[in-house]
């Protein structure tokens, strides 16, 4: 019965207890411009952590981190519980200011007088932690790209903390690479620096401030070896604040090109590159020209486009541009790189037309041009594969044409060293001059073996041709190479595709139109008048040169080629019609 009256006794003075007195301190009076205050409020009772309301304090000073924690006790049966906030404050302005009375629930704390001192330069050497911010340049043309550097010195040890990013009215701010850590020694105290740096783009004309960057974070109290020792350290909340920036945006001039991109910067360069440093091009096979546009102090989605425009004969496909940007004594640095695959379809000389972007130096504050002149190439036309000397319809890798072909040039070579026995010694002895009509009895031989081999096939080609149904002749000798064709569209393989049409098409056109010597893709497409086989073809060459070109192994469907190709086979051997015999006489 007595504990019971015990245990009663005390729920009940437990629960009489209530808040009576709010106190409020600060870690230091006077306290400098721009340098962290604590300001520490405690209740005698546990209440909300949400029940301080520090708007108050926002007219003189900015509100940093704030942390709350209750404690509980209990000595001779008696209970008693704080609640405890830590606010770090820095002062907007200097001179004589007051932290005005917070009131918790029905209770108020007494108010706080304040003098805050402006810093001295000099004192950033005797300060823990401090702030400083500078800027590329404080006046700019509009869209005119400028760094600013933010950089940190602590010389106390710090358990963590964050730096508030800049912010500016009508401008794009983007952080560039990555934090950077350094050590210094300034007036003979080290300090450790982190360096932040940020891109800023202005938008709009003007004079604007850039807001002050803010840190916030902990710092270690005590020795630091004997906190590592037991395992845990006291804290202390800091903030400090760094100085606002002026900046001033120019227009753009008045003068300035109204149909060219405002690109302000103090310097632009154009520079080229040819894939052959012969510069040896020919029909059929894709030239690659490298252009790189390279600016400082504009950043990667300002730099232009770069265009070319194709001509009759010449096709052109530009690849994805590449951009890159990097920070190069203090300046960013930004460049595209576009490739461009130029496809020949004829020989002869094509101009490619001068390249100009205009751009304005900021540096003379004049208007200037940056320019690739305007360049002739010449274009040859394609290496035929049939062997030199032989007619086109006869198939160059034949067993007897290869013959022929050594002995013709065995044949050439002796009538070359013929001819250079016979220049170098003009009073040959009498078993040369033997010698020289032994060989070129051999020659003659050979030749007349040639001519006599050659119109032995020819006659026998005539023979053929003669023959009803000829389409099957031209059937068998396009077969492999159609075949092949159809095969690698199968395999949705487009280089070997492409690397197959044109012997196919020689071979095709070559037996169907005799004494037509096919040397490019175009050209046989102008013969065939095919429309669904000139698409075709048109979409490999866009696939494997194009812009859109990425995974040309696997991307590319070959079936709709195939059906245009099947479609050129058909109608190219349609069959002879012939009229019935008549059995009567």
């Amino acid at each position: 019965m007595l504990t019971l009256l015990i245990i009663a006794t005390l729920f009940s003075s437990n629960n009489a207890y209530a808040l009576s007195q709010v106190t409020a301190i600060i870690d230091k009076n006077p306290a400098m411009i721009n340098e962290s205050i604590l300001l520490t409020v405690t209740a005698d009772d546990d209440v909300n952590r949400n029940a301080l309301d520090t708007s108050p304090l926002l007219s003189d000073f900015i509100v940093g981190q704030t942390s709350v924690s209750s404690q509980t006790s209990m000595v001779n049966f008696k209970t008693s519980r704080l609640t405890t906030w830590k606010i770090v404050l820095i002062a907007r302005n200097t001179g004589e200011l007051m932290i005005p009375a917070l009131t918790i629930e029905n209770q108020q704390s007494a108010p706080i007088a304040l003098t805050v001192v402006a810093a001295k330069e000099q004192n950033n050497s005797q300060t823990d932690i401090f702030i400083t911010s500078e800027l590329s340049s404080n006046e700019v043309y509009v869209q005119q790209l400028l760094t600013l550097t933010i950089k940190l010195h602590f010389a106390i040890e710090l358990k963590a903390g964050s730096l508030t990013e800049p912010s500016l009215t009508g401008a794009a701010i983007e952080k560039v690479g990555q934090d950077k850590q350094s050590d210094n020694i300034i007036n003979g105290r080290r300090y450790r620096v982190i360096e932040q740096t940020y891109a800023i783009t202005p938008e709009q004309s003007g004079e604007f401030t850039l807001s002050a960057p803010l840190f916030s974070g902990e710092v270690l109290q005590g020795s630091p070896r004997r906190a590592n020792f037991l395992s845990f350290a006291q804290t202390k909340p800091v903030s400090i604040v760094g100085d606002e920036l002026a900046i001033k945006v120019l227009p753009i001039p008045a003068n300035y090109p109204n149909n060219s991109q405002w690109l302000p910067t103090d310097i632009l360069t154009l520079h080229q590159e040819w894939q052959a440093d012969d510069e040896q091009f020919k029909v059929g096979e894709p030239i690659t020209r490298t252009i790189t546009l390279t600016a400082a102090g504009l950043s990667k989605s300002q730099l232009p486009a770069l265009n070319m425009h194709s001509s009759p004969g010449l096709k052109i496909y530009p690849d994805q541009a590449e951009l890159h940007a990097s920070l190069r004594n203090g300046r960013l640095v930004s460049q595209k790189v576009q490739n461009f695959a130029l496809v020949p379809s004829s020989a002869g000389e094509f101009v490619l037309p001068a390249m100009t972007i205009t751009w304005f130096n900021t540096i003379t504050n004049k208007i200037e041009k940056a320019t690739l002149p305007a360049k002739t190439i010449t274009v040859k036309a394609a290496a035929t594969t049939m062997a030199s000397g032989l007619p086109n319809h006869l198939p160059s890798d034949s067993p007897s044409n290869l013959a022929n072909t050594y002995q013709a040039n065995t044949s050439q070579q002796t009538v070359s060293d013929t001819e250079h026995l016979m220049t170098k010694t003009p009073a040959a002895a009498p078993e040369d001059k033997r010698l020289q009509w032994l060989f070129l009895s051999l020659w003659l031989l050979t030749s007349l073996a040639w001519v006599t081999q050659y119109f032995y096939r020819k006659s026998n080609q005539d023979k053929k041709n003669k023959q009803p149904l000829n389409h099957t002749n031209s059937v068998s000798d396009t077969g492999k190479n159609y075949l092949t064709l159809l095969a690698a569209c199968k395999k949705n393989n487009a280089e070997q595709a492409l690397s197959l049409l044109l012997p196919w098409l020689k071979q095709l056109l070559g037996n169907e139109q005799p004494g037509v010597e096919i040397t490019t893709i175009a050209q046989a497409q102008d013969i065939i008048q095919e429309q669904s086989f000139k698409q075709a073809v048109n979409d490999l060459q866009q696939h494997l040169y194009g812009k859109d070109a990425t995974d040309k192994a696997s991307s590319w469907q070959g079936m709709t080629l195939l059906n245009a190709i099947q479609t050129v086979h058909k109608q190219q051997h349609k069959p002879v019609s012939t009229s019935p015999l008549s059995l009567n006489p």
